[in-house]
């Protein structure tokens, strides 16, 4: 279909105000969840020819979260839209002060590939929450999602209100050409430019939710075992291609020895093995000869084996390893887990410091003083104290990067908010009005608008 079509009768159908309504956001809402839920095994059948990610994976890391964001604003939707009251100014009186969140109009959405699901749909659940039109752009490399994502979705939605745009680059660039109310982009740091300046030309705002070298910092005084259990698990889930996995991990000096051993043996003990249920092959070709060029062969402690038929890498880690090495030039995106150790834990928070603003940042330690360096000198989207990506499950936390690793925050009422323009509106009343704004201004004019202010 003709995507600039598409996009006009988007905003035909906005300022004919019936996505404003509340009661049709719950109902499309609902109709979206249904046909999730009655569509869900050839949603599990899709993305495992895409990438042989599992079910169990499939439902935890997508399918969950989008449903959970689903049910949060059919049971807050109601609190979110209404006028909210708050304080009026003196200077204001007699009058009351109200802030209405008001649909922004033609919103887009493009989604990434690593997460085809959760990535895509949340960004426009939360779209349809607050009242938008939406054009969905997935991700074209996980192909089959996206032909069942269009499919699911076009088939039950009329396209002047939510449309799923299929194809590559070029579509994506066309779409980028149009004026939105709203863009919504998930990516790279690199393409996040690329759409941060396109959106600039026409003056649109944007949330960009990209990625980085997020540090995990493991310290003498961590529990070891629930450290690299908890390690583990958030590296290499969806086979390491996870925009808040720990990219490289920190471990003090004197247990340095004590730690790797512990994740090899969690990582034996979980047994990625090739077409596991649990382990998800890497997405391409590209990427995975990518990664594989990250690995320095003299420096792996475990693992290392591949299987380019299958775009299999096995969960590698890394020894060893200094911050001059190409496994930390860039992010690593993918089952490669590189182990840095240091002996004065203020000096590795400033090497933390010295690189781009990491969307995530994990702590493990026992150690007040620790964490509360870490939250105070670092700066970081979001994170962890003992545990590994579980802040991006919650609906009353904000998701999003800072500086390189992204603009702006999604999830439950921050999303709303984003997808939403808080509009300031004064209601003043008809009598009792002083006149001290009116000319002709005098010197006790002057002096009662020094006590007002």
């Amino acid at each position: 279909m003709d995507l600039s079509k598409i996009f006009q009768s988007q905003k035909g159908f906005f300022n004919s105000h019936k996505t404003k309504d509340v009661a049709f956001r719950k109902a499309a809402l609902s109709k979206l969840k249904n046909i999730l839920r009655e569509n869900e095994q050839r949603l599990y059948d899709a993305i495992y020819k895409d990438f042989r990610k599992g079910s169990f994976d499939t439902f935890l890391t997508e399918l969950n979260l989008v449903y959970k964001e689903i049910n949060y604003f059919l049971k807050n939707l109601d609190k979110l839209t209404r006028p909210k009251k708050v304080k009026t100014a003196l200077s204001l009186q007699p009058g009351k002060s109200y802030i209405y969140a008001d649909a922004l109009g033609v919103t887009l959405v493009i989604g990434a590939w690593n997460y085809p699901y959760q990535l895509t749909l949340v960004p426009l659940v939360t779209a349809i929450a607050a009242g938008n039109t939406c054009i969905v752009k997935p991700s074209e490399l996980p192909e089959n999602t996206m032909h069942l994502l269009a499919e699911l979705i076009n088939s039950n939605f009329p396209s002047n209100y939510v449309y799923v745009a299929e194809g590559g680059v070029p579509e994506t660039t066309e779409l980028l050409k149009f004026r939105w109310d709203k863009i919504f982009f998930t990516g790279s740091p690199k393409v996040g430019q690329i759409v941060y300046e396109a959106a600039a030309k026409n003056l649109v705002p944007v949330t960009l939710e990209l990625g980085g070298k997020s540090p995990a910092i493991v310290t003498k005084t961590a529990n070891l075992e629930v450290a690299a259990k908890r390690i583990v698990w958030g590296k290499f889930l969806n086979g390491g291609q996870t925009c808040i996995a720990p990219d490289y991990l920190l471990v003090e000096e004197t247990i340095k020895d004590k730690f790797l051993k512990l994740l090899k043996d969690k990582v034996a003990e979980i047994g990625y093995n090739d077409g596991a249920e649990h382990y998800t092959s890497i997405i391409n070709k590209r990427n995975y000869d990518r990664i594989l060029g990250l690995i320095d062969p003299e420096k792996i402690f475990y693992g290392g084996r591949c299987n380019e038929q299958t775009l299999y890498i096995e969960p590698t880690i890394l020894a060893n390893v200094t911050y001059d090495d190409a496994v930390m030039q860039e992010e690593i995106f993918g089952p490669v887990l590189p182990v840095l150790s240091f002996r004065n834990y203020d000096e590795a928070l400033e090497k933390i410091i010295e690189g781009e603003k990491p969307l995530a940042a994990y702590l493990f330690t026992d150690n007040e003083d620790e964490k509360d360096k870490l939250l105070s000198r670092v700066s970081f989207g979001g994170g962890c104290i003992n545990d590994t990506l579980m802040q991006i499950t919650s609906d009353y936390l904000p998701f999003g990067g800072i500086g390189n690793s992204g603009i702006g925050h999604y999830h439950g009422e921050f999303g709303f908010l984003t997808f939403s323009h808080q509009k300031s509106v004064i209601e003043k009343t008809t009598w009792g009005e002083p006149d001290w704004k009116y000319p002709p201004y005098t010197n006790k004019k002057m002096k009662w608008l020094k006590r007002v202010f």
